[in-house]
């Protein structure tokens, strides 16, 4: 009778299997209240070491840590129409507190562009003060209708950047540097995405904003999935909040601003773009453990030479984990290592001490080799990298692949409903086919020249629009 696999396949069912991952792998389970969930450390390990990259990158390019408070006066919202007609649908409001009504009720942060103008608005007295260039990493509530973990839940972590400028040419050039050397660099080249830089439509664009930079990613299903965010906001929160500054010039000026932020939706989308029926794949230079070494059997001669294995990868910059726990089966052990995603198993028993060698598991690519142990410390750094370069170019195939030229509402229609996406001219589709794609749930993801940079503007002549049924 065969083993009933440990994980729903892919192609049976994508949805249960991504739910399969999250639960064996132990990364996350709903909480208490519906779209609330709770991270488990594996799943909020990947996520520490993705906020600490973005917190290196962000600090690069000269932003500091700040934090504003959780809940938000009513009446901030208000000040930007755009910007509560927007967010209205997804607000938790506080009416009572220490048993009795507010005065004013407050809004648990959905996000907090009205409240940093509140004190830029204070801060920003002369150009001097500019730019004034702020980050925090928090939590904010949207009330969710159709919860999934990591994906779409009511309470969820972030980053979200805050930024004002004394030119209209600054925060755009700000909005593009963040997008491309903050966002699209740790994506390609830490999580190995393959991501599609863009501009997003007048429909699909930030309440409040005037414009909106995305990057969008390929699932193994072929939906599309909205990884990051930059905006330029104008002078919209400005004039709403009075934050003006004193020019060279002696003249009071609002100021420009941005508005940016990645979340830990990015833990889903590593599952869906780079998963398989055995679980999760993770990117080496992600990965908390990048090579576990298991003892095959509990001779005290196999755990003397796994520990001193593990001592030699991690001399080597190996992040490394030894498994001797003998009580365990191997078998099981290594398949619970293979769903977690762990990129290298170093694999050593009683025969491989008698040949100086070890099995060597590759869990990108697949397959298994013999490897002397001596020579550990040099294959497994380059296998890791050769591993990382594959995903990437993985995924970037796939996406190649199943992305179709399109000409007509229908064709672009009939591409997301296949599983792919589509590229029609944006003068072919306009505003009017976005709203009749809508009807059948299928979006313009983003705008893109012909040769696939960010363009100018959504009506610049060659525009592309990506097409697909999204998450």
């Amino acid at each position: 009778m065969a083993k009933a696999p440990v994980l729903t396949p892919r192609a049976a069912d994508f949805p249960r299997w991504y739910q399969d991952v999250i639960n064996k792998a132990e990364l996350a389970e709903n909480g208490p209240v519906r779209g609330t969930m709770v991270i488990r450390p594996y799943g909020y390990g990947l996520w520490e070491r993705m906020q600490g990259d973005l917190d290196a990158r962000i600090k690069a390019v000269g932003v500091q840590n700040a934090y504003f408070p959780l809940f938000i006066p009513q009446s901030y919202l208000t000040r930007e129409a755009e910007h509560v007609e927007g967010f209205a649908p997804e607000l938790a409001v506080v009416t009572h507190g220490g048993g009795k009504e507010l005065e004013e009720p407050v809004v648990v942060r959905p996000t907090s562009e009205t409240i940093v103008n509140e004190y830029f608005s204070k801060w920003v007295q002369s150009y001097r003060d500019l730019p004034l260039l702020i980050n925090q990493w928090a939590n904010v509530v949207r009330w969710e209708l159709r919860p999934r973990l990591f994906l779409r839940t009511t309470e969820f972590l972030w980053q979200e950047g805050h930024t004002a400028h004394a030119t209209y040419e600054d925060a755009r050039e700000f909005a593009a540097r963040i997008h491309r050397e903050v966002y699209a660099d740790f994506m390609e080249n830490v999580l190995a995405m393959d991501v599609v830089l863009g501009r997003k439509t007048a429909r699909e664009r930030f309440a409040g904003a005037v414009n909106t930079l995305t990057l969008e990613g390929m699932m193994g299903d072929g939906k599309a999935l909205q990884l990051g965010t930059s905006h330029e906001l104008g002078q919209n929160f400005a004039r709403a909040f009075g934050t003006r500054y004193l020019s060279r010039d002696g003249e009071q000026e609002l100021v420009w601003q941005t508005s940016w932020g990645s979340t830990t939706r990015m833990v889903g989308a590593l599952v869906m773009m780079h998963g398989d029926d055995d679980g999760l794949r993770l990117p080496p230079r992600l990965a908390p453990v990048q090579a576990v070494v298991l003892a095959v059997k509990g001779d005290p001669a196999v755990l003397a030479a796994v520990r001193e294995t593990g001592d030699r990868l991690a001399a080597a910059g190996v992040r490394v984990h030894v498994d001797d726990r003998a009580d365990l089966p191997f078998g099981r052990r290594a398949v619970d290592w293979e769903l977690r995603g762990v990129p290298v198993r170093v694999e050593i028993g009683p025969r491989d001490l008698e040949t100086g060698t070890a099995t060597l598991a590759r869990r990108i690519p697949g397959g298994k080799e013999p490897v002397r142990t001596d020579l550990l410390a040099e294959v497994v750094p380059k296998a890791l990298e050769e591993d990382q370069a594959l995903l990437l170019r993985q995924a970037r195939e796939r996406r190649t692949a199943r992305t179709v030229e399109a000409r007509t509402v229908e064709e672009a229609a009939e591409a997301a409903a296949a599983g792919g996406w589509a590229r029609v001219r944006w003068a072919d589709l306009g505003p009017e086919g976005e709203a009749a794609l809508a009807e059948r749930a299928v979006s313009v993801r983003c705008l893109v020249t012909e040769d696939g940079a960010v363009p100018d503007a959504d009506d610049a002549p060659g525009n592309v629009a990506y097409v697909a049924r999204a998450y």
